[in-house]
């Protein structure tokens, strides 16, 4: 029996509450069970210096959590002067994934940052900051769209992202804190709404994995998206 008690392929409760910041163009309050994050989607009118002059534009991402999004409070990075090596590869993942379901010259020379910031942790928090940041992104563009700054919707397809594990010797979708610290192995899973990969990050913790497991994983992830597509269309509806 899971921690949690869910089946082996069953999601966290998922809720995804669009409009929650009133300056942003975009915002999303993703929750994964005990996981919430707050998604904002802020659109310059202007690319970064390394683009410029080239018509196109660029999808961005920042992550952060919040002192007390865990038991203990954490020391806020900004006081430290420096992020952590796993913040950095948190936010490049979450911008990667937009991007590559973003049409760039649709919007013109312009940035569009999503800011992820962690309310509350419980395991999971990149793939549900990947999955609510496409809800803000896509506002965002509805926003710009409305106003007549761009012409052309530049999102391809959804993005959602989920993750997985080897628990007790079992393939599970959607770890927990409690689930995920004590798994053989970690898995996220990151896919488009048509169900191709954009990126796949797996780990042996405890034990090393198979060829089968990792298939295991990936039908539950694969089944998983699909349930997170069904929940960001009718958020966007």
């Amino acid at each position: 029996m899971r921690p949690s008690h869910r089946a082996a392929d069953e999601l966290r409760p998922v809720t995804l509450e669009r409009n929650v910041a009133r300056y942003a163009e975009g915002s999303c309050l993703i929750k994964f069970g005990g996981t919430h994050v707050l998604c904002t989607a802020s659109l310059e009118d202007k690319p970064p210096a390394w683009l410029r002059g080239q018509g196109r534009g660029w999808v961005t991402a920042e992550y952060a959590m919040l002192p007390r999004a865990t038991h203990t409070r954490t020391r806020r990075e900004s006081t430290s002067g420096k992020q952590s090596g796993r913040t950095q590869e948190i936010q490049r993942l979450i911008g990667r994934s937009l991007r590559a379901v973003t049409n760039l010259q649709a919007l013109g020379e312009r940035q569009i940052t999503l800011d992820c910031d962690v309310l509350q942790a419980d395991g999971g928090t990149r793939t549900a900051s990947i999955t609510g940041a496409w809800v803000a992104l896509h506002d965002c563009v509805k926003w710009m769209r409305g106003r007549s700054i761009i012409k052309d919707h530049p999102l391809r397809d959804q993005v959602a992202a989920i993750s997985c594990g080897i628990s007790n010797g079992e393939a599970v979708l959607d770890l927990d804190y409690a689930e995920d610290s004590a798994a053989e192995t970690d898995a996220n899973f990151v896919m488009t709404g048509a169900g191709s990969l954009v990126e796949v990050q797996a780990t042996a913790e405890a034990a090393v994995f198979s060829d089968v497991q990792l298939q295991a994983m990936m039908a539950l992830a694969k089944a998983g998206i699909s349930q997170l597509v069904e929940l960001q269309k009718n958020a966007v509806a």
